[in-house]
Parts: C-alpha cells; sequence; structure tokens
C-alpha cells in the first residue's frame, strides 16, 4: 500500500475503485482495513479511499499532540495529493467527528456527509456512553504515565466487547483486540494516547449548523458505547439532515448490520 508525507506525517492509505471519490474514515484506533465490508461493496459504484488515522496501523505516530481536526487535516491533505477535489465523505465514531471537522471547515471539499455512531463532543457525561468514560478515562484524558498503567490487551477487549451486541460478533472481539493491540504497540502506546486526547478535545455542537452537505446521520439502536441520542443532536443541528436509526444496533452495526447499513449508505449517496 502506498503512503503519503501530509501536514509532516506518513499516512498509510488504498484506493479501491472508479468513479466519484469515496473517502472512508474509521474511529479510534481502527486501521483502514475495518471497511472491508463497505470497501467490497463501495468499489463497485465509487473511487473509494481508506487510510489509517495518524498514530495507527502503518501510518507514523505523531509525537505532539494533535486533535480531531489535525485528523482532518491529513484527509484533505491526502485529497490533495490524490488531486481530488471533492469527495464524499464517510466516517464512524471517531471518524465521524474527522469527518464533521472537515464539513465544517472545508465545504467545498464535501459532496456528501455520513456521520454513523458518533458524537458532537462537548459534554461527554451526557452524550458518551458510562462505559466509555469508564474504559478510556476519556473526561480526565490520558498521559504518558497513564499508558503505563494501561493494560491495553484488557481496555482493548473491553470496548471492542461492549461495541459489538451479537453473540457470533462477540466471538471474534478477543481476536479483534488482539490485533488493535498489535497496532497500538507498534506505535509506542502514542496513538491511543494521542487519538483518545483528540476525542476528549473534540467539540463540533456549536458549528452544527454550518454543514452545507446533504448529511445522512446513522446509528444503530442500541449502540453501548457513543449513545444513540448522539445522532438525534447532531442531525437537529445540521439543516435538513436525515437521520436513521438500524433496529438492534450496536457501536459496530456498519459490521453487525453491515447489509442494512450499506444500503442505507448507497442509496442516499446516489440518490
Amino acid at each position: 500500500m502506498p503512503k503519503a508525507i501530509v501536514n509532516g506525517v506518513s499516512i498509510n492509505y488504498r484506493v479501491q475503485g472508479q468513479g466519484e471519490p469515496l473517502v472512508l474514515i474509521m474511529g479510534f484506533l481502527g486501521p483502514h482495513w475495518a471497511w472491508f465490508f463497505q470497501t467490497r461493496a463501495f468499489r463497485k459504484h465509487y473511487q473509494v479511499i481508506t487510510l489509517d488515522n495518524r498514530g495507527v496501523g502503518k501510518s507514523q505516530k505523531s509525537e505532539e499532540p494533535f486533535t480531531v481536526r489535525s485528523m482532518a487535516e491529513d484527509t484533505i491533505g491526502l485529497m490533495d495529493l490524490l488531486r481530488i477535489g471533492k469527495a464524499h465523505i464517510v466516517g464512524v465514531s471517531m471518524g465521524g467527528m474527522i469527518a464533521q471537522e472537515i464539513a465544517i471547515n472545508h465545504p467545498e471539499r464535501v459532496r456528501k456527509l455520513v456521520l454513523g455512531c458518533t458524537s458532537a463532543g462537548g459534554d461527554r457525561t451526557k452524550y458518551l456512553h458510562p462505559d466509555m468514560i469508564k474504559t478510556a478515562g476519556i473526561n480526565e484524558g490520558v498521559t504518558k504515565d497513564d499508558i503505563a498503567d494501561i493494560n491495553i490487551a484488557k481496555e482493548s477487549s473491553a470496548a471492542i466487547y461492549v461495541a459489538f451486541n451479537g453473540t457470533i460478533a462477540r466471538m471474534f472481539s478477543l481476536p479483534l483486540s488482539r490485533i488493535f493491540t498489535i497496532y497500538v504497540m507498534l506505535a509506542g502506546g502514542q496513538g491511543y494516547l494521542g487519538q483518545m486526547n483528540a476525542i476528549r478535545r473534540h467539540s463540533t455542537l456549536d458549528r452544527l449548523g454550518s454543514i452545507l452537505a446533504p448529511t445522512l446521520v446513522i446509528t444503530g439502536t442500541e449502540d453501548r458505547l457513543v449513545l444513540p441520542h448522539c445522532s438525534d443532536v447532531i442531525a437537529s443541528r445540521i439543516p435538513n439532515a436525515k437521520l436513521v436509526r438500524i433496529e438492534h444496533g450496536g457501536h459496530a452495526f456498519f459490521v453487525e448490520k453491515r447489509n442494512t447499513f450499506n444500503k442505507e449508505v448507497l442509496d442516499f449517496l446516489r440518490a
């Protein structure tokens, strides 16, 4: 896979398919290949671009603190390098936060916007599930000293287990957590540290009204990490946003309910 130097950071990415550009942005610690079920379906209709956000996978770790907006600028930088003037932007969880910043700060670069299982930030005790706050220490932030005390394998396993609701899907939570742990440890914990603190500082609530792109806000009705109410709030703030709730979907609903998720997204993009 190719790498691009954007904003002084090496970003790992992949391009598949042909057609209008479609950028898929994964959530916290998620590598580009976590979009497997989407790229397989979407590349039949679009030029699909996936990437490892800074600090994760084969993208470079960032020694300096960064924000959700920094990661949004990484995505814009990658689009510049690929000579993509305008693209559909799809983001889930933290990727949805990144997508919000792209749509707010670079409206001319967004055709249509899809925000999945994500939050506008603000008061995290109201918008994020208590399990996520407790597991990741989001309210307090994470320091380098904290990293030494965190059992990343245990934390990853707990978060991934909560992200899946289905019994069969939960069977894969342990191997998935081990893979994610490898990705985190390869970055020396910097990916965990940087992305978690970026999430902690994320806040777009008062700026969502400036989003101009046609927007689909989509979530699972049984998300146990980012409360489904977060999507209600986002949809109410973005002009003419469409809200879709997928019944019985958890935080990883784009995997567990992939056929429904893919259909909703494709129908929206192609309308």
